[in-house]
C-alpha cells in the first residue's frame, strides 16, 4: 500500500498528514502538529524559517517511524512570502506579510504602473503585502543586490529538502505579478518596476516531480494552501467556498479570470487553480478571534467562548476587513476605536467579531454573485473555522444560504490528491 505525506503549514500551525488509498477511499492519519507564528526582530515581523524547516524534517521522521516507506511528499503554505537567495545562501531575515515595510513603496509602485493596469494584467486584489510590493521594498532597501533567486516559502522548504529550486504556479499567482491570461510572470510588470529579470522563471504546474529527499519523491502540489484546499473539497456542483483559517478565503471556481472594473472596484482576486481560475477575496478571518482571545481570555476553550458569544445580544459590528485589524498592537483597542458602543462582557466581544465576519461573508457572496452572474443556495466551509457552529449559524442567517461545514483537512486532502495523481 502506497503512502503519501502532506505537509500543510498555516500562519499559526502546521501539520503532517499521511494519506493512502484503501478500498478505493482516501484514508488519512495526522502524525505531527506544530505551532507557527511571526516573531518580532528589530521592529519587524519575520518568519523563523530555520525552526520551520526543523519542524518539517521532524514530522517526516515521525511519518516514517509510523508507516515506514513514504512514496512522496509535498508542502503547502500561505502565499506571497518568500526567501531571497544569493546562490545557496539565504538573505535574512524572511519578512512576514503582516510587516509594515511596504507602506512607503506602494505609492512608488503605482506611479511606475497604476494599480488599474496591475489589476488588468494580473487580476489580483490589492493587499499591501502582495509579493510585488514586498520585492519593491527589498529593492528600495538594497536587499536585492547580488540576489540570484527568490523562492516562495513552500518552494524554499522543498529546496532545503531536495536541492531543487522550483516555482509553482498557484502560489506565484497570489503575489500580483503573474499575467492572468498567460499564466506566467508578466515581463511588462517586471520591466516597469525595474526588478531583476533573472529572478522570474517559468512556472511549474501542480503534480510536477522536482526531486528526492532520502528516498522520498518531492512533488509540487498546489503549494498555495487555498489552492490545495479547493482541490480537497468534495463539492457537489460548483458553489462558493470559504477556506476558514487565520484568513477566510471566499470564492468560486470560474473557467477564466474576471478582471473587469466591477471586480477591481470590489477588490476580488483571480488566483491559479488546478485547471480553473479561483475568483476569490481575502477576508480577515479567525485572526480577529484568535487575537481577541489572546488578550481577553487566552486559557478559555473556544467552545466556551462560542457559547458566551451565542448568549450575548450585543448588536454592534465592525468592518472586519478594515486595515486597522491587519496587524494592530492590540486587537481589543482596534475594536474599541471602531465601535460607538463598547462591549461589556466577554460574550459581547466575540459576538461582535463573529457577526462582523458573517456580515463580511454575506457582502462578499452578494458581490460574487453580481460579478459572476452565478447564484447558489449553498456555501461550503472548510478549515479550522468550520468547527465554529455559532459563526456558521450567523453566516447562514446573514447570507441566506445553506452552510455546509465539512470537518475535513481539505488542504491536506488536496495536497495528497495531487501527489497521488502524479504517481499514476
Amino acid at each position: 500500500m502506497k503512502r503519501y505525506l502532506a505537509i500543510d503549514i498555516g500562519a499559526s500551525s502546521g501539520r503532517h498528514i499521511v494519506g493512502w488509498r484503501e478500498d478505493g477511499e482516501l484514508q488519512t492519519e495526522e502524525v505531527c502538529r506544530f505551532p507557527n507564528g511571526a516573531t518580532e526582530l528589530d521592529g519587524h515581523l519575520t518568519w523563523d524559517v530555520d525552526t520551520l524547516l526543523n519542524h518539517v524534517k521532524a514530522g517526516i521522521d515521525r511519518a516514517r517511524e509510523r508507516f515506514g516507506k513514504i512514496e512522496s511528499l509535498s508542502i503547502d503554505t500561505w502565499g506571497v512570502d518568500y526567501v531571497l537567495l544569493r546562490g545557496n545562501d539565504e538573505v535574512r531575515p524572511c519578512y512576514a506579510y503582516r510587516d509594515s515595510r511596504t507602506e512607503t513603496v506602494i505609492p512608488r509602485v503605482h506611479e511606475a504602473m497604476p494599480f488599474s493596469e496591475l489589476y488588468r494584467r494580473t487580476g489580483i486584489q490589492f493587499q499591501p503585502f502582495n509579493t510585488v510590493y514586498q520585492l519593491c521594498a527589498d529593492k528600495a532597501a538594497g536587499r536585492l543586490e547580488g540576489v540570484t533567486d527568490f523562492l516562495l516559502l513552500p518552494e524554499y522548504l522543498l529546496w532545503k529538502l531536495c536541492g531543487v529550486k522550483s516555482h509553482e504556479y498557484t502560489n506565484a499567482t497570489t503575489g500580483g505579478m503573474v499575467n492572468a491570461e498567460t499564466g506566467e510572470y508578466d515581463p511588462a510588470i517586471i520591466e516597469a518596476l525595474s526588478l531583476p529579470k533573472h529572478l522570474f522563471h517559468p512556472l511549474q504546474r501542480p503534480g510536477t516531480v522536482i526531486g528526492d529527499f532520502e528516498g522520498i519523491r518531492c512533488v509540487l502540489c498546489a503549494t498555495h494552501d487555498t489552492a490545495s484546499a479547493v482541490e480537497g473539497i468534495p463539492m457537489q456542483g460548483n458553489h462558493p467556498y470559504i477556506s476558514s483559517g487565520t484568513w477566510s478565503l471566499l470564492g468560486v471556481k470560474t473557467e477564466r479570470p474576471i478582471t473587469d472594473a466591477a471586480s477591481e472596484l470590489a477588490n476580488w482576486s483571480n488566483e491559479g487553480g488546478v485547471g480553473y481560475n479561483r475568483y476569490q477575496k481575502n477576508i480577515m478571518g479567525m485572526w480577529l478571534v484568535n487575537r481577541l482571545r489572546g488578550e481577553l481570555c487566552p486559557d478559555k476553550p473556544f467552545g466556551e467562548i462560542a457559547a458566551e458569544a451565542e448568549a450575548s445580544r450585543f448588536e454592534e459590528t465592525v468592518d472586519a476587513n478594515a486595515s486597522a485589524f491587519l496587524a494592530p498592537e492590540s486587537m481589543k483597542a482596534a475594536f474599541c476605536a471602531a465601535l460607538p458602543v463598547q462591549p461589556r462582557t466577554l460574550g459581547d466581544w466575540f459576538r461582535c467579531a463573529y457577526r462582523s465576519l458573517a456580515l463580511c461573508y454575506r457582502d462578499a457572496v452578494r458581490e460574487l454573485e453580481n460579478n459572476t452572474g452565478r447564484h447558489s443556495d449553498s456555501i461550503y466551509i472548510v478549515g479550522g473555522g468550520e468547527k465554529n457552529a455559532v459563526l456558521n449559524d450567523l453566516t447562514e442567517k446573514a447570507a441566506g444560504k445553506k452552510v455546509i461545514a465539512l470537518p475535513i483537512e481539505a488542504t491536506a486532502l488536496g495536497n495528497l490528491k495531487l501527489q497521488m495523481e502524479a504517481d499514476q
